[in-house]
């Protein structure tokens, strides 16, 4: 015996053809929670170019944002009008996935439906909210991000953080509700073979010239100019390194500026968004290390995603990327210090015996403790315990990594 059948309804201000780890996330726990019986609808906005919905996707006319064009906000009016319809679907449960007009709307619709509404903190807008509103001075756009993440988290029943550093961070804020750490794992095709080697050939990378690669949305609070100083570094011992930069952002006209600055264009290499489905592992499996210099992530699903592609990384563990990166398990943890991380990434361009073997230990990691069907199971239990009938044949809750704390 298993939970029983869930029915769930998902709310987000964000999800494909947006790319960004809240859409892969919210695509990957719906894709699990249906395998295990659920059912889940999505309310997410309209983005006015053709999509390829599935009947569970709820789209919802939604306005431009002026400080950040990739972004929709859902029109609250008109979702509203949806109260009737979803009504008669019987929901047990809302879940929202964005701190913006989907928490409100989910507020409204859990109180209109009488049922519990959970919501997963996904970004670290502490560090992220003075990168998009540069007028207002850090401290300030800190303290009124610290103030907005408490009054949210403790208007909803309960609380889902990618990491436990996260979840430390928001009951330092201040927030008392019920929590569980679930966050977002792997799907079975992270883990397919990919052919590397064609990839440096569609893209012109030598396959004997050390790569380095970041994949992640290209935005200021992923810190990516440390990765570029980092290079610029790196390059007094290998002139021929080659950063890539995967992925598509606000940050991309700086970057390519502060590359031309540092005089390294020829060390970096953009190519934007990659299609997941069809080439993002071949991404993975093409480089020899996979860095990474976030200190906002809450969780850092594409560490893992290139480790489940035998990639070795180096890294900065901060926040919610030092609950995934340990030494030795795949990973090379550096300092924040630029000359430290090219010592690292030094290390294993200089001895490929030890980076083939980080690289097989990461994949053996991300195999063991971070698979999608895990992850999804922990939160078909976690709605059935605050909906009082969680099932017998159960994952564990109370191991390391959930992290859970109970306020009642």
């Amino acid at each position: 015996m298993t939970t029983q059948a869930l029915k769930i309804l998902f709310i987000s201000d964000v999800y494909f053809p947006r790319i960004n780890g809240v859409s892969t996330s919210i695509r990957t726990f719906v894709e699990q929670l249906q395998s295990l019986g659920h059912e889940v609808h999505l309310i997410a906005p309209d983005y006015q170019v053709a999509t390829q919905d599935e009947a569970w996707i709820k789209r919802i006319p939604a306005h431009s944002i002026y400080f950040d064009p990739e972004d929709r906000l859902i029109k609250f009016g008109e979702a509203i009008k949806l109260l009737p319809a979803l009504a008669d679907e019987n929901y047990d449960m809302i879940h929202v996935h964005t701190p913006f007009v989907a928490h409100y709307l989910g507020l409204k619709l859990a109180a209109k439906l009488n049922i519990p509404c959970v919501e997963t903190y996904h970004t670290f807008f502490e560090d992220y909210l003075h990168h998009y509103l540069p007028w207002v001075p850090t401290l300030l756009a800190k303290g009124i991000a610290r103030m907005i993440s408490k009054r949210q988290c403790n208007a909803v029943d309960a609380i889902v953080a990618p990491s436990a550093p996260m979840l430390a961070v928001l009951r330092n804020y201040g927030v008392k509700v019920n929590a569980e750490v679930i966050p977002t794992g792997l799907q079975a095709r992270s883990f397919e073979e990919a052919d590397g080697q064609a990839f440096r050939l569609k893209y012109d990378i030598a396959l004997d010239r050390p790569m380095l690669l970041y994949v992640g949305r290209v935005a200021f609070e992923k810190n990516i100019d440390f990765l570029l100083e980092m290079t610029k570094s790196l390059i007094e011992k290998r002139p021929n390194v080659l950063l890539v930069v995967t992925g598509e952002g606000p940050a991309e006209a700086h970057l390519h500026q502060l590359a031309k600055t540092l005089d390294i264009e020829r060390n970096v290499k953009f190519i934007g968004y990659l299609d997941r489905n069809t080439e993002l592992n071949a991404c993975y499996a093409s480089a020899d290390i996979f860095v990474f210099s976030s200190k906002s992530e809450t969780q850092g699903l594409v560490i893992l995603e290139a480790m489940a592609q035998s990639t070795p990384v180096v890294a900065i563990a901060e926040l919610g990327t030092a609950s995934i990166l340990i030494e030795g398990k795949g990973a090379l943890i550096a300092q924040d210090n630029t000359q430290h991380f090219a010592e690292r990434v030094q290390q294993l361009l200089t001895y490929p015996e030890h980076s083939v073997e980080l690289g097989r230990q990461a994949k053996l990691y991300a195999l063991e403790k971070w698979t999608a069907k895990f992850q999804a199971q922990r939160m078909a239990n976690f709605y059935g315990q605050l909906l009082g009938h969680a099932g017998d044949e159960q994952v564990e809750l109370n191991q390391p990594m959930s992290a859970k704390v109970n306020h009642g």
